[in-house]
């Protein structure tokens, strides 16, 4: 029998008791390919070489892959990334390694895009204060007053970021009636026309918005972008929402300015520290909706996400270079990509002559 391709996957796709994680990714087309041989890695914070020196395509969650990470034999040529951040992936090197890292942001696009709505509801609508008085009964109902919502009607919704993510949040925005507003320096100048989106400056982004969410990636450029000098252009009525990753945000200054009540409040799907130290001080605030870092998370967007992902897969091994999100493409021209694709086609020839 042809030798079989093999498929990693890492550990956290599993319990400790053995059922899977998430039971919205369906892993059949795997399980029930011939070609395929599918296994689930050792538990490591950051991935070792070692267990990956016989894997030719790993489908990798929350563990990180670094330079250590490379294989020395040479067989991995993908990553598949399940979802859409790369930031636990150090990229230079699978580039050098002729290792393609693949992400699925289409499967996030909308999800992610109804998370930053449904906090900017909450927030302008004070949900949460809301729900807290009904439960106090005649007395809570007694302070309803106190607690009048914001109506979204001619206000600034702003995006830092207007990519995937950012573009689908003002689509799915436009029947509230808002005035758009961004900045990115990458922004499609055309599709932002077309959206009715005004590109402006960072600092007048931070200035003019009265709801402002943060959708760009996390890099060295963005680390702390949101500082205490941008904080401090934002409205006393505005509110800020978060849904990238947790530090873009100076959570130091964002906790200052909100103790302060210097902006109206914030919605926060990501933090700094995750899970946060129970004695966080942002756990005590009470103008902060506070989500773990899956708002987005539902059965559709991660039955989208491994459907991507193991089509990038089965792609790679069918000697195809995969058809998705491949963030450093470049390696695609390379001589070691040539040679593993030349190699897997090989396998796949044997496979049908077999």
């Amino acid at each position: 029998m042809p030798e079989k391709f093999r498929v990693g996957l890492s550990a956290d796709f599993r319990n400790p008791d053995g059922s899977p994680t998430f039971r919205d990714f369906n892993l059949a087309p795997l399980i029930n390919d011939p070609r395929v041989e599918m296994s689930f890695l050792e538990s490591e914070s950051v991935l070792s070489g070692r267990q990956l020196e016989d894997i030719d395509a790993l489908i990798l969650l929350a563990h990180r892959f670094d330079r250590s990470s490379v294989p020395k034999s040479g067989r991995l040529g993908v990553v598949a990334r399940f979802g859409v951040g790369y930031d636990t992936v150090d990229v230079k090197a699978c580039t050098d390694a002729g290792i393609a890292l693949v992400i699925t942001p289409e499967s996030v696009r909308r999800p992610v895009a109804v998370s930053i709505i449904t906090l900017m509801l909450a927030l302008a609508g004070k949900l949460t204060i809301k729900e807290k008085l009904t439960r106090a009964g005649a007395a809570g109902f007694a302070q309803r007053g106190e607690h009048m919502g914001v109506g979204l009607v001619g206000r600034t919704f702003g995006s830092l970021g207007a990519g995937n993510i950012g573009a689908e949040a003002f689509r799915m925005a436009k029947p509230f009636d808002m005035k758009f507003i961004a900045h990115d320096p990458f922004a499609d100048a055309k599709l932002m026309a077309e959206l009715g989106v005004e590109l402006v400056s960072i600092e007048e982004l931070f200035r003019q918005s009265d709801i402002l969410s943060i959708s760009c990636p996390l890099s060295d450029a963005t680390r702390h972008i949101v500082s205490a000098e941008l904080l401090a252009l934002m409205k006393p009525a505005s509110y800020l929402i978060n849904t990238s990753r947790g530090p873009v945000v100076d959570q130091r200054a964002l906790i200052k300015v909100l103790q302060e009540r210097r902006i109206a409040g914030a919605g926060l799907d990501v933090l700094e520290q995750e899970p946060p130290d129970l004695s966080d001080p942002i756990l005590a605030l009470d103008n902060v909706i506070l989500t773990p870092h899956a708002l987005c998370w539902t059965d559709q967007c991660f039955a989208h996400q491994g459907a991507l992902d193991i089509q990038a897969v089965l792609e790679y091994c069918g000697g195809q270079a995969p058809t998705g999100t491949i963030v450093n493409r470049a390696v695609l021209d390379g001589q070691i990509w040539r040679k593993r694709i030349a190699a897997s086609r090989a396998r796949l020839g044997n496979w049908n002559g077999q």
